[in-house]
């Protein structure tokens, strides 16, 4: 096979490049996380780990929607592994928790780290299986359910979802259940990271080895297992995102079949930032897709 040029690579991975106003979905997703912390009942940076970055933010189901037992969003926001924070994607628990879920959103370390504490995306994917280790055994005091977790991710944060879709929990702790996490969405999701690490634009923070692209690379791993309506991952794209994201996309239902990834869809309109925003919009496609996989 022919190793991609680099150059269109860097094309068809530079998102702000592609959508020029990506600022003003920043500032937008900045605004109304702040908006969310000040309105919602958040329990902000508890600890799941005891590195810094190990932290995560919690928004109880509201309690008129659902009471104890709620269903569980844990969404992982993206920026290449490299950039964001938990604190920009608050935005997102509003429209869930107001329909009766709990929503944690934890953070990560980013690559490339430091000379002295290097970063890998291996380390990160392990770090959201130590997040999801904990809400499973803590979420109860938060009024959610461990048995009905969700994960949820843009971007690389969607890659790491599937990633999650794919542990072996019990390998990491063996008094893990094997089905974990009950199923998934991923918003412009990456599912091998062999053309990530051909792109220049990427490469020069993330520095991933052939090994590690191979490792985790979520098209090449073992589907979840499906059974009694867990093991699904639903995969969107925006219809207006690159010829990459859109393969990606397509990629991961191929790779898992449809059994597993029975929703892969390119949503009209939209591009690689306003599909988080339609998320959370009511009515909407993505936002419907959201509240079946969290039974709402």
């Amino acid at each position: 096979m022919t190793q991609p040029n680099a150059d269109w690579l860097d094309r068809m991975y530079n998102n702000r490049g592609l959508v020029p106003e990506f600022d003003a979905h920043f500032a937008r997703w900045q605004a109304d996380s702040v908006t969310a912390r000040q309105a919602l009942r958040g329990q902000l940076d508890v600890p799941y780990g005891d590195a810094v970055s190990e932290k995560l933010d919690i928004f109880a189901a509201e309690p008129s929607s659902q009471g104890p037992g709620a269903p569980v969003m844990v969404f992982i926001h993206g920026g290449y592994w490299r950039s964001l924070d938990k604190s920009d994607q608050s935005f997102i628990a509003p429209a869930f928790s107001k329909a009766g879920a709990c929503v944690v959103i934890p953070n990560y370390a980013l690559c490339p780290g430091s000379a002295t504490h290097p970063v890998t995306v291996p380390d990160i994917a392990l770090q959201i299986v130590k997040a999801l280790a904990w809400v499973f055994r803590h979420i109860d005091q938060y009024g959610g359910d461990p048995t009905r977790i969700t994960v949820a991710g843009h971007s690389a944060g969607g890659h790491l979802a599937a990633m999650m879709m794919a542990a072996n929990w019990q390998a990491y702790q063996r008094d893990l259940p094997a089905a974990l996490v009950k199923n998934g969405l991923s918003l412009s999701g990456l599912f091998e990271l062999e053309t990530i690490r051909q792109t220049p634009y990427l490469q020069s923070s993330l520095k991933l080895t052939p090994a590690q692209a191979k490792r985790c690379s979520p098209a090449w791993m073992p589907p979840p297992a499906v059974s009694g309506g867990r093991g699904t991952l639903f995969s969107v794209a925006g219809a207006i995102e690159s010829a990459e994201f859109l393969r990606h996309n397509a990629l991961i239902q191929s790779a898992w079949g449809r059994k597993a990834v029975p929703v892969s869809e390119a949503l009209p309109g939209l591009n690689h930032f306003s599909i988080l925003e339609s998320m959370v919009e009511p009515g909407t496609r993505l936002n419907r897709l959201a509240l079946q996989l969290l039974g709402l």
